[in-house]
């Protein structure tokens, strides 16, 4: 316990070496003084609380939030002094929000501990005292040797030490850790391969050394020392050794690994990581509006306080006959006193700070998240892949965004690649029906038959089929799966199936198997080609892996001749520079030829080695594969070493389609306001191309370039230069393109003057770009003054950084992997989608949440200014306007569901029209409907309703008039009744005026919230309740039922407040409407109804048009006589057909749904068929 309390405070790391020795088997030295490190056990900890921490922890982090830490302050006020309202009016709604909260976190945190549990418990096989052992998965320590079948799950990080083939490797899948399903093969060491038996990993004496855990999964620095008859072998490990966590084991009967990294040390674990945390601006509105309601509330209290003493600087007001002072009060301080009181009318006004806010809002985000799930328009049927997500937080985010930044490749095109051309020693290529076919000649050549290939020609293609990281699968039985080549004895390779990380890669091996030199097979160190059917092998000696820095990766291969040659293929920039023969300029030329096309271009060389050559890079790469410390570094210095004096071969071209609908979603985004960025790595001449095509760049427009600057005064003067020619040319459209090296210039010492250059460009394109240069774009533009929203969206591990940066990240389900996705707020499976998220579901989600905020705060201003002013007429001595019972209930339940009910469902155009004219998105940009004018709106409009509240019921009742038949004048509590039963009907018949989309579940609770508060009432008024101390309510609200007068002021006062606002709405929407309210009268899309069943069709074709509304129909000559467009009806839909005809008749330019209109957001939920 005292180390783990010195580990929690820092003071005793539990790593204080840079290195672990884990020995296998755990067979420690027996001599010496071993001290045994200690590390993680294998349990799996997703979950956030315990039973022990969840009440203290839980508490701890709700508490953290200003508005439930300024009500804990408020009750506990309450339970300290004499205060006018009960402990319980704040306490009840606080524990409440409390509860429901609690409740919530604590399921999800149920949700996974039994998730855990499920993994922690797995059985699992382990070698242990010379026998195979099943335990459970939690028991596994550091130092096990660990058996796992075929397509099982690797329990923990494991160093692969044998397989069932005799070569020592294996195949695994890691979709559920990347999401790419192809297979990996990773390899065990000579000397551990052989030891395929229990008995023999037994006699096994080995020793591993490798780093600390780290998060990253694709990087691991180690090495296994091996001990066979007193030698001591050493030999490096490195991530092509390493089964990771959650990756499965695919085409290997059975495998033994040795455990490296357990529990929540594993490289999975370490990517729990949670992502920081990202807030709308609609929730930073939320918190403003709050300070300013909490300055409202301090000042009420104040003057409240000021005014008390004043008036009770009189003596007959200070200590009236009938309330006498105590010698305790006489003999108090004024100081306390005076806290007290203000204390006091802190507690009485405190309900203008909405507790119920916060909750509403959790609700709505997480409820109103399942409509981009189940929305169809966002499923894609040939991936049976619908939209998901994964932070409900940021859905109004969705409907502000002015910057779009997308990658190219995966989500602009399909990730799919095609070969089409090839340059081989300065001759172009295309690929005709399975031939290579020259530049000018056609398929048909004067001798009908393949152009014969030797010489460089051949050598390039054996370089295309030999340098990869291309895996085959073979349809055939387990039995067979042992020798890597069986398919050479009688098996054909026509069965055989490529998988790569790469479709580049894969791409390529195809094209030159289809012209005629096939791969077809690999082992730990041999490589097996076909060249025009005849066998050959190669032998694998090194591979240099692929990094972002090189942009290139190689083979060193010992050829049939045995020759030392090797090849490799990158990046032009990555692979002429350093090249010393061939057709350099031709080639150079072509790839410029293939990218204006919009290919994506490689270009491959070769370079052959001396025996002696060969024996100095071969000890240069072993000694840098074996250090521990700085491994990357010499890695590097080793492969440039041998990365030189290339011969250029030649380069490819390679096609990748755009998805479909691409160029049409960009210039929805245009119109809506929203500047489209596009940043990928590829070469200029190819990102520009691409551009071209879907629409980025417009073929008017003016495109403008910061490419190839290397020095910062060259690139300042470039930005001048293009700043003047954008204020010069101001009439027409720019685009600008940068390149990777250029945009870092410009962000060292000229961001001003690159950002200046940016915003007056409709489109900018940056190419040659890495993944953190992506993210540094991001951040530029979310830290400008301006501090536009911005979005980020790509389908691949390299954009990862660029999404989480982003205000808003949406991860495209594509071809790369799950990276993107699950480090994404949202993910969709085609960028055509997107459109849609933002110009339908942002926009209605926006509207949404902004109408609930300022409602919440309208409501409460109304709710206890009525109290304020009282104070007023009862001399500041805290007397309460409303009964204990109403304050508590008023937020939790008379108030709550229409609210709630309207943030769900809804639309203020129909979302066919949002589609249609995306400058619609304009109207609700720049958090226009929480501006501090729409804020000051709502806040005095619930000033005014306050005032005639007050007002309106105290001139029916002021003056005692005799309001009853017997005689008998209403009290206090009677006029606080009234004035809280006209504030209830009065902002829920506001919030009906404020709905333009009704559905019957809006009716259900608008009308029936009121409803219940009247039943309520009666019940709560009516019965003498045995647990209540005093009941002051009692028979109040039925006598105030009783009096025709007062179900008058009732109507009149309603009327008052909600008629000038009914006014104003239908001046303006006639005088100077928005272009919204415009579109709200356009005429619905081709598929509608022509009469009030538009408004009345409900899921399964059931129609609702009561006979009410057919008369209504033939009245307004809306619906001719003798149609039939009902023929069915149900009880309920008549009420709810009834109720769309008033919304109908109340709006008659709203468009109705149509009858096809499926599954559009909320929608589904009236008039789906």
């Amino acid at each position: 316990m005292l180390r783990w309390i010195r580990q929690q405070l820092g003071f005793d790391p539990p790593h204080q070496s840079e290195t672990r020795t884990v020995y296998v088997a755990n067979r420690f030295p027996q001599h010496g003084h071993y001290i045994p490190q200690r590390f993680a056990d294998n349990r799996i900890i997703s979950s956030k609380y315990t039973i022990w921490n969840f009440v203290p922890k839980n508490l701890f982090e709700q508490f953290r939030r200003i508005a439930n830490f300024y009500f804990i302050i408020i009750f506990l006020v309450q339970l300290m002094i004499d205060t006018p309202t009960s402990p319980v009016t704040s306490g009840l709604p606080l524990f409440f929000v409390i509860t429901v909260t609690a409740i919530k976190q604590g399921y999800e945190d149920w949700l996974r501990h039994k998730a855990d549990n499920e993994v922690n418990g797995a059985p699992v096989f382990v070698v242990r005292s010379g026998s195979l052992v099943q335990t459970r998965s939690k028991n596994i320590r550091v130092g096990d040797i660990v058996r796992v079948a075929k397509d099982e799950t690797f329990p923990v990080d494991l160093v692969l030490l044998s397989s069932d083939r005799a070569d020592g490797t294996c195949h695994i899948t890691t979709a559920s850790l990347d999401g790419e399903t192809n297979l990996k093969t990773h390899f065990s060491v000579a000397e551990t391969s052989v030891c395929q038996s229990v008995s023999r990993l037994e006699a096994l004496q080995a020793v591993v050394e490798c780093q600390q855990p780290e998060a990253d999964l694709y990087r691991f620095v180690g090495r296994i020392t091996v001990t066979e008859h007193g030698e001591e072998i050493v030999r490096p490990l490195g991530p092509e050794n390493l089964l990771l966590r959650g990756a499965r084991l695919k085409n290997t009967k059975e495998i033994f690994a040795v455990a490296v990294y357990t529990g929540m040390e594993s490289k999975m674990a370490l990517n729990y990581k949670c992502k920081s945390q990202k807030r709308s601006a609609v929730e930073k509105s939320m918190n403003t509006f709050l300070l300013i309601y909490l300055g409202i509330l301090l000042f009420e209290a104040v003057l409240s306080t000021i005014l008390k003493y004043a008036w009770q600087a009189e003596n007959k007001w200070d200590e009236p006959f009938y309330n006498e002072k105590t010698a305790q009060e006489k003999n108090s301080s004024p100081i306390l006193k005076f806290i007290s009181d203000f204390l006091a009318f802190l507690v009485l006004y405190n309900f203008i700070i909405p507790i119920s806010l916060y909750v509403t809002v959790e609700m709505q985000k997480f409820l109103g998240s399942f409509f981009i799930g189940w929305d169809l328009d966002l499923y894609h049927e040939e991936t049976d892949e619908k939209a998901q997500v994964n932070t409900s937080d940021l859905n109004e985010e969705l409907g502000q965004v002015e910057y779009v930044f997308t990658d190219k490749t995966g989500t602009l095109t399909e990730n799919e690649m095609h070969f089409r051309e090839c340059s081989i020693n300065g001759t172009k290529y295309r690929e005709v029906n399975g031939r290579l076919v020259p530049e000018g000649m056609t398929d048909n050549s004067p001798d009908g038959s393949r152009p014969h290939l030797i010489g460089e020609e051949l050598l390039f293609l054996q370089a295309v089929a030999l340098c990869h990281t291309v895996h085959i699968s073979y349809d055939q039985p387990d039995g067979l799966i042992g020798d890597p080549f069986s398919h050479a004895n009688g098996f054909s390779s026509n069965h055989m199936e490529y998988y790569a990380s790469s479709p580049d890669e894969k791409a390529l091996v195809e094209a030159a198997k289809r012209i005629g030199v096939a791969f077809t097979g690999s082992s730990a160190d041999t490589l097996e080609i076909k060249t025009f059917g005849k066998l050959e092998k190669y032998k694998l000696l090194h591979v240099l892996e692929f990094d972002a820095d090189r942009r290139r990766m190689s083979v060193i291969l010992q050829t049939p001749s045995e020759g030392q040659v090797l090849f490799t293929k990158g990046a032009e920039s990555a692979i002429l520079p350093f090249s010393t023969s061939g057709d350099i300029e031709k080639t150079r030329l072509h790839v410029d030829e293939f990218a204006l096309k919009g290919l994506r271009t490689l270009v491959v060389a070769c370079r052959h080695f001396s025996p002696e050559e060969y024996m100095d890079l071969d000890r240069r790469l072993n000694s840098a594969r074996t250090a521990l410390q700085q491994r990357e570094e010499r890695l590097q210095e080793a492969f440039s070493y041998i990365e030189k004096d290339l011969q250029v071969l030649g380069a490819t071209g390679v096609e990748d389609k755009l998805q479909d609908k691409v160029q049409e979603t960009i210039e929805a985004l245009r119109l809506a306001g929203i500047k489209v960025w596009v940043l990928t790595g590829d070469k200029h001449e190819t990102a520009v191309s691409v551009s071209l095509s879907c629409g980025h760049f417009h073929r008017t427009m003016n495109i403008l370039e910061l490419l190839q600057q290397r020095s910062d005064n060259e690139c300042a003067e470039q930005l001048r230069i293009l700043a003047r020619r954008i204020k010069e040319d101001h009439v027409i459209q720019h685009g600008l393109v940068v390149d990777g090296a250029s945009l870092s210039l410009a962000l060292r010492e000229h961001e001003k003057l690159f950002m200046e250059v940016c915003k007056n460009c409709s489109a900018v394109l940056c190419c040659r770009m890495a993944p953190l240069q992506k993210a540094k774009v991001v951040r530029l533009f979310k830290t400008s003054p301006e501090k536009p929203i911005t979005l980020a969206i790509g389908d691949g591990a390299n954009d990862v950084s660029m999404i989480q940066e982003a205000h808003v990240g949406i991860g495209i389900m594509g071809k790369e992997g799950r990276q993107a996705v699950r480090n994404s707020d949202y993910a969709i499976a085609r960028f055509r989608f997107l459109s849609k998220l933002l110009l339908v579901h942002g926009h209605f989600y926006y509207i949404r949440i902004a109408t609930l905020v300022q409602y919440f705060f309208y409501k409460n201003v109304c709710f206890i200014t009525p109290q304020f002013l009282y104070q007023f007429f009862c001399l500041f001595s805290q007397q309460t306007l409303y009964d204990s019972v109403y304050l508590t209930l008023y937020n939790i339940c008379f108030t709550s569901l229409p609210i709630l009910v309207f943030s769900l469902f809804e639309q203020l155009v129909h979302p066919h029209v949002l589609q249609n004219k995306p400058a619609l998105y304009r109207d609700i940009s720049k958090n226009a409907l929480l501006s501090f004018r729409t804020f000051l709106y709502w806040t005095l409009l619930g000033f005014c309703h306050a005032f005639i509240f007050f007002f309106g019921s105290y001139i029916l009742m002021g003056e005692d008039t005799t309001l009853m038949g017997n005689g008998q004048m209403f009290g206090n509590w009677t006029f606080g009744t009234l004035v809280f039963t006209v504030m209830v009907i009065t902002v829920t018949l506001k919030l009906a005026i404020e709905t333009h989309f009704w559905t019957w579940m809006n009716h259900f609770v608008t009308w029936g919230s009121i409803a219940f508060y009247f039943i309520f009432s009666l019940f709560y008024g009516g019965i003498i309740w045995p647990f209540l101390h005093t009941q002051d309510m009692y028979f109040v609200f039925v006598q105030l039922l009783s009096s025709g007068s007062a179900w008058f002021a009732i109507i009149i006062i309603v009327v008052t407040c909600l008629f000038p606002d009914v006014v104003k709405r239908v001046f303006y929407r006639h005088l100077q409407p928005t272009s919204t309210q415009k579109s709200q009268s356009l005429s619905a899309p081709a598929q509608t109804l022509s009469c009030v069943e538009s408004l009345c069709c409900y899921q399964h074709g059931q129609s609702g048009c009561s006979r009410l509304a057919r008369f209504l129909e033939h009245m307004t000559g809306q619906c001719p006589a003798g149609e039939n467009h009902c023929p069915t009806s149900s009880s309920s839909n008549r009420w709810a057909g009834l109720g769309r005809l008033l919304t109908m008749i109340r709006k008659p330019d709203q468009p109705p749904p149509p009858r096809g209109f499926k599954n559009l957001d909320s929608s589904a939920e009236c008039c789906s068929p």
